[in-house]
């Protein structure tokens, strides 16, 4: 039975019960011939960092909770004031409803990170952790400085004992150094700090049904008495919603490898799919085809083998880079050079995409309006972190093409500051403003429309899935455009077949090349 308030003398002999309370510790006064179980129910959640990870998680504990308060926190002013706003910082299905439910009732957004922390029973980290720009493993390892600035203010906040808990993709053993720096910068010494893990396996454009109704929910921490409680803590949590089934529990380095391992493991399917395309391409089979056949395998499943320009988002390179700084890290160099491998199939497609568009418009794109269609690295998101539009757009500038940008969601200041900043540094807070700025404005255009995009161009050049790239007037299009006009669809969203009884010179990833389009590019 549940009780939060009955006489526990009424309880019958050897029963179990569960008593619901605070994270907080009590004490039990029943006679010795009851037996109860008491599993902690956290009253009040405080997240540190309102990004693509924090700020939805936190919503859906406090849509699915409603007697949990959740506080989610950042430093930005700037951006707290957007999750109170009618306009959220960022876009995902469904998330609207869920804050605007919320918020106000259990779920709130503050910059006083300090009192919350210090007020909460756990606490989650979901702060950024971008690949490092300089020093040792410039390139690869992650930068951990944000989580080691989030630990010592819970260390100098807190009063009581919490549960912290690793919500940001980190490295294996950062709950570890986690550790090490509460420890040593908290004044109390009787105050006890549980670390776990609970990575997010969160998709872009479809984060809220993920949330929703999750594969799996996966909680590590140390295998010790409080370091199980802690566990079973948070589990208690997530099966308000979650089925108990698809909660899985494991030691904190498991929890923490597996992260890393789950998204290398898709980024890998990806390119092996695109190094095949070009196979295809060289052969004439066409990727669609042999994509479809191989997916009928229940061994490998049809997922993930679309074949597309590339794969972007603020996860996959990252971690594979990350994974592979660990693996040379402790040796294991082979191991190193096979998740690399991954990266550089994705950069090489990248490169063959820009390549067939240049040979295809006679080796020269100088001075001639290229319409890119989508900006953000997959449709139902605005999130442009690695996008594969960003390299595509830099090849074509340099060749000194005009670039006129539409995506339904990406607004113009978030493309030039993605296209004027160095590599691995959109995750860092430096360099809003660059120098490069100025000459991206000056070959970069922006349009409302897709057909305002494609006016007067000389190429269309697909690079986001969105669906309204399916069902455009083709025909207003190429009425519209310099001829030849040419189409190069990175995501494999429409059909050469009718686009080419239009007129279009057409080019799909892995499929049979247009014969206008010499066969002898990468």
């Amino acid at each position: 039975p549940l009780s939060t308030s009955r006489d526990l003398d009424d309880t019958p002999p050897f029963s179990i019960g569960l008593i619901l309370c605070s994270a907080r510790e009590i004490s039990c006064c029943c006679c010795c011939h009851c037996h109860f179980i008491f599993v902690s129910i956290i009253m009040k959640i405080a997240c540190i960092g309102a990004g693509y990870v924090g700020g939805p998680t936190m919503a859906m504990i406090a849509y699915k909770c409603p007697d949990i308060e959740v506080v989610v926190l950042d430093i930005a002013q700037a951006r707290i004031d957007q999750w109170n706003s009618d306009k959220l910082p960022i876009y995902e299905p469904g998330l609207d409803e869920i804050v605007f439910e919320a918020r106000g009732r259990n779920l709130f957004f503050s910059i006083d990170v300090e009192k919350h922390v210090g007020e909460a029973d756990i606490i989650f980290i979901s702060v950024n952790t971008p690949t490092k720009v300089r020093g040792v493993g410039a390139g690869a390892a992650a930068d951990l400085t944000y989580w080691e600035s989030a630990a010592r203010t819970i260390a100098k906040a807190c009063t009581s004992s919490k549960i912290i808990v690793e919500k940001s993709t980190v490295p294996v053993k950062t709950a570890e150094a986690v550790e090490k720096v509460l420890a040593r910068n908290c004044v109390d010494k009787s105050i006890r700090f549980d670390i776990l893990s609970n990575p997010e396996f969160l998709a872009e454009g479809t984060a809220i049904d993920d949330l929703k109704k999750p594969d799996r929910v996966l909680i590590g921490g140390r295998e010790t008495e409080s370091g199980l409680k802690a566990v079973a803590t948070l589990k208690a949590v997530y099966e308000r919603w979650v089925p108990s089934e698809r909660v899985i529990t494991a030691n904190l380095w498991s929890a923490e490898l597996s992260k890393l391992t789950a998204n290398a493991f898709l980024a890998q399917r990806i390119s092996s799919i695109n190094a095949i395309s070009a196979l295809c391409e060289a052969t004439g089979a066409n990727v669609k085809q042999v994509s479809y056949a191989i997916g009928t395998d229940s061994r490998i499943g049809p997922k993930f083998l679309n074949a597309s320009v590339g794969f972007g988002g603020s996860c996959f390179q990252k971690d594979i880079l990350n994974l592979v700084y660990i693996c040379e890290s402790v040796g294991l160099k082979e191991v190193a050079d096979y998740w690399r491998s991954v990266v550089t199939i994705n950069d090489y497609q990248k490169d063959r995409f820009v390549n067939r568009m240049l040979e295809a418009m006679f080796n020269t794109v100088s001075g001639k309006r290229c319409a890119i269609f989508g900006f953000a690295f997959k449709k139902d998101t605005g999130d442009t972190r690695e996008t594969p539009a960003i390299d595509v757009c830099h090849k074509l500038m340099a060749d000194k093409a005009k670039i006129a940008c539409y995506d339904p969601q990406v607004t113009e200041d978030q493309m030039i500051r993605d296209l004027s900043l160095d590599p691995y540094m959109w995750d860092h807070p430096a360099g809003q403003v660059t120098p490069k700025m100025t000459m991206v404005k000056q070959q970069f255009t922006t349009c409302k429309t897709a057909y305002e995009a494609a006016a007067g161009a000389h190429c269309i050049a697909i690079m986001t899935e969105w669906d309204e790239f399916k069902t455009l007037d083709y025909q207003k299009l190429y009425d519209g455009m310099v001829k030849p006009a040419y189409i190069f669809d990175g995501r494999n969203i429409v059909d050469p077949v009718k686009l080419r009884e239009i007129g279009f010179v057409v080019y799909g990833i892995g499929q049979p090349l247009d014969p206008f389009v010499t066969e002898s590019a990468f």
